[in-house]
């Protein structure tokens, strides 16, 4: 496996009719309205990913218990689910089609992970935030798959192999989290913590050797794991997107910095070689 720069995507997309695999560091709802390095990089990624048939979310802002939702509805409501930011955020809205016939064949696939339907939710923002920026005419059919927060890290890991299939159907699965998520620590305009330098490099080194094994082990990650994710809610959608990679994608870094102190906007592309 070789890593890669943003810049050569577009070249190394185009041979392969597989979609790649995506996760993308969200940070701060404000990004939404501010034109910084990590929305024009986001941008910039949307203008290089093919044009998948479906997109399907793994979200941190939709979590459940006992059960792996997966949303079926025509239309996916944008969910504002953030408070205390600028009006101009709750104006925000994306108004993409969602895809119930693909949707309730994932409750199929996720059987033995307790799938289930749901039509209620629709798009958070950990969803939406991002999606406006790589594909801004809301044209692509959408929907999110929750994640189990009753269940370890390597079932996570798990629901990305199951998933994994589906890149060959032209589907894109999007995960939409932080490898570095504690919130109780942002110092705004502060340097990066130690301990969020640390996970963030970890992190990465494992994800390219893919040992993936230790990055679900939260024995093995120690103290350091608590430090970097208070709650493991921001941390699962990348463990769904390395499971739902293979031997044969290279990888690629993005937005490999740390926010506020405490916050890795580290995102990465698994895409065929």
């Amino acid at each position: 496996m070789q890593t890669h720069s943003l810049q050569d995507l577009s070249d190394r997309f185009a041979p392969s009719d597989r979609m790649p695999v995506v996760f993308l560091g969200h940070g701060s709802p404000m990004n939404v309205i501010e034109d910084n390095d990590y929305s024009r990089a986001w941008s910039d990624l949307g203008k290089s990913l093919p044009c998948p048939k479906a997109i399907l979310v793994v979200s941190a802002h939709w979590m459940t218990q006992g059960t792996t939702l997966v949303d079926v509805s025509e239309m996916p409501r944008t969910i504002h689910d953030f408070y205390g930011f600028p009006q101009v955020l709750f104006d925000q809205h994306y108004p993409a089609p969602g895809q119930p016939g693909l949707a309730r064949e994932i409750v199929a696939l996720l059987k033995s992970h307790r799938a289930q339907e749901d039509d209620h939710w629709g798009l958070d923002h950990g969803a939406w935030a991002v999606l406006k920026f790589l594909y801004p005419e809301a044209d692509v059919p959408v929907f999110q798959v929750s994640i189990d927060m009753s269940r370890g890290l390597e079932h996570q890991l798990d629901i990305g192999r199951t998933l994994s299939d589906l890149r060959d159907r032209g589907v894109l699965i999007l995960g939409s989290g932080n490898v570095v998520h504690n919130l109780r620590a942002m110092r705004p305009g502060g340097k990066p913590l130690d301990f969020a330098l640390e996970f963030d490099a970890l992190f990465a080194d494992r994800l390219t050797d893919r040992d993936f094994a230790a990055l679900a082990d939260a024995e093995g990650l120690g103290a350091l794991l608590p430090a970097a994710h208070p709650t493991v809610d921001h941390y699962l959608p990348a463990l769904a997107v390395a499971g739902a990679s293979d031997a044969r994608d290279d990888l690629t870094f993005m937005t490999d910095a740390i926010d506020l102190g405490s916050v890795s906007m580290r995102s990465f592309i698994f895409h065929a070689n």
